[in-house]
């Protein structure tokens, strides 16, 4: 899986079905979540949360995993330029998450926009392998989509998630072909849901998990 293709126009393609709800959805907790020191950043994309929340928590220690070259280009261009007094604060890595194994531990980890690209086994396995990285009350953040309950916002949901998955096979080999709920193995790997909110007809969630005290 590679976002390299897509890279130079995930910006204007997010804005053009989106407008701001998404970056909206990744910054919902950011000021509310205590103070991180070390935060793991999974699948950041362009750099726009990571410009943010340097902004709100200046001296964190930050590692940027992203298997895509040319997004890692663009988080660091936009962090640079925005916030090049904590430039040397972030290191940029890039590796599949499939492959990498945690080095380090942190009391903060962010996966936005970045579980809805795994097929079920996968995802089990990363989540697995995060929770294994995470410090004892360790937050998560996570943004990504959801399926409302709701008749109308349901089927309304399903729909913009098959022309999603449909267009990010073809154009990064996402492995997943459907939407997988990463609840039951959050769940099961001790971490519990802290705070939420559900936006853009119910189709987009923002939540904070905490791993479990003593979890390690």
């Amino acid at each position: 899986m590679s976002f390299d293709l897509v890279a130079p126009h995930y910006r204007w393609l997010e804005t053009i079905a989106f407008g701001n709800a998404l970056q909206r959805a990744r910054t919902w907790w950011i000021d509310a979540i205590a103070r991180p020191k070390r935060t793991l950043i999974l699948g950041e994309g362009d750099g726009r949360f990571l410009c943010e929340l340097v902004r709100a928590y200046p001296k964190i220690d930050v590692d940027c995993i992203d298997a895509s070259q040319a997004m890692l280009q663009l988080a660091r261009g936009h962090l640079r330029r925005t916030h090049p007094e904590s430039f040397s604060r972030v290191h940029f890595i890039r590796d599949d998450i499939l492959k990498w194994s945690p080095r380090e531990s942190y009391d903060l980890l962010v996966t936005h926009f970045f579980l809805d690209c795994f097929p079920g086994r996968e995802l089990q396995a990363i989540i697995a392998k995060l929770a294994s990285a995470a410090e004892p009350g360790a937050a998560w953040l996570i943004a990504d989509f959801t399926i409302p309950r709701e008749r109308f916002a349901r089927a309304h949901a399903k729909s913009w998630l098959r022309m999603m998955y449909t267009f990010f096979r073809a154009t990064a080999g996402i492995g997943a072909k459907e939407l997988v709920d990463p609840i039951p193995y959050l769940d099961e790997y001790g971490f519990t849901r802290a705070s939420e909110n559900l936006s853009r007809g119910r189709m987009l969630r923002s939540d904070v998990y905490v791993a479990a005290i003593g979890a390690r």
